[in-house]
């Protein structure tokens, strides 16, 4: 019989929930958490059950001791939890986000955003960027361009660059076959977008793809924003993301990506989003790997 972590009470066994806190830390790094559950311009039906909501719930299934680094997190970290936006979609839903970003403390060592969809990544990257989307870099870890015209979830990297984000400084990571089209490849390619497609993946660590994306979208010491998509994983671990697919990254593949990304001191805020509640599985193991890139974020920020 397997009994989960977050059922055990053991004091010599420190649980992932542990590090959440309601305000900073003085004697921590501190991350701050802010949940966007957008789902509404989402181009695939999806439900409106928080996704926020669940990842930190089963945090309680993790314990906070990285056997890898030898570390314990909550020894120097924090996450300090400022909740969910309220009704992102709705009307004046961008500026109730503008609102909570700006809550933010000033200090935070690193910004995480749970979604929702991946409008997220449009409406937390201009909160945070303001009217200086010009200095930051974008890395997507992403099957698809999200080139599209129009407000939804496939469309936040065009809205980011007419809005002031460098095409230079994006790269995108995992490109799918069979999930795109000549156009929106032609359309990131005018727009000056590195492009590291699923197969060259195969051909290197996936450390070395995280590394030459900083090297571009972080050029110059600028600041990067990291949008983690979950269609970027293989259906097998990632059923709750409606565009996931076989053939898609492994779970170690996406922690190993975000845990080496994230340990560049240039990267200042990630999203994690493309999962739908509703649609996971019974043993929520999209929710449950979603909670796990949470805590390889902050392995990666230890490691700075």
């Amino acid at each position: 019989m397997m009994i989960s972590m977050g059922v055990l009470d053991d004091l010599h066994l420190p649980l992932a929930t542990s590090l959440l806190q309601a305000t900073p830390q003085r004697d921590r790094r501190n991350v701050g958490l802010l949940g966007i559950s957008t789902h509404a311009t989402s181009v695939a039906p999806s439900s409106p059950l928080s996704t926020p909501a669940a990842i930190r719930t089963v945090l309680a299934r993790y314990s906070t001791w990285s056997c890898s680094d030898q570390v314990d997190l909550g020894d120097t970290l924090s996450i300090v939890d400022y909740g969910d936006v309220e009704d992102p979609d709705g009307e004046d839903g961008s500026q109730r986000i503008m609102r909570a970003v700006a809550h933010f403390d000033r200090d935070l060592a690193l910004r995480i955003i749970l979604g929702g969809d991946n409008a997220v990544t449009w409406h937390a990257l201009r909160a945070i960027g303001g009217g200086e989307l010009s200095s930051y870099g974008l890395v997507t870890l992403d099957a698809h361009y999200d080139l599209r015209d129009g407000q939804t979830n496939c469309s936040q990297v065009r809205q980011l660059l007419e809005a002031g984000v460098d095409g230079n400084r994006i790269v995108q990571v995992g490109l799918a076959d069979f999930s795109n089209s000549e156009y929106y490849a032609r359309r990131a390619h005018e727009a000056g977008i590195t492009v590291i497609t699923r197969d060259a993946l195969r051909r290197q660590p996936i450390e070395d793809a995280a590394a030459r994306a900083m090297e571009i979208a972080g050029d110059g010491g600028r600041r990067v924003y990291v949008a983690i998509d979950m269609n970027a994983a293989d259906l097998s671990v990632a059923p709750g993301c409606h565009a996931a697919a076989p053939g898609g990254l492994s779970a170690d593949e996406m922690r190993r990506f975000v845990s080496a990304i994230t340990s560049d001191p240039r990267v200042g805020a990630i999203d994690i989003t493309e999962i739908d509640v509703d649609r996971d599985s019974h043993d929520q193991r999209t929710v449950r790997l979603a909670a796990l890139l949470v805590l390889e974020a902050l392995a990666g920020l230890q490691r700075r």
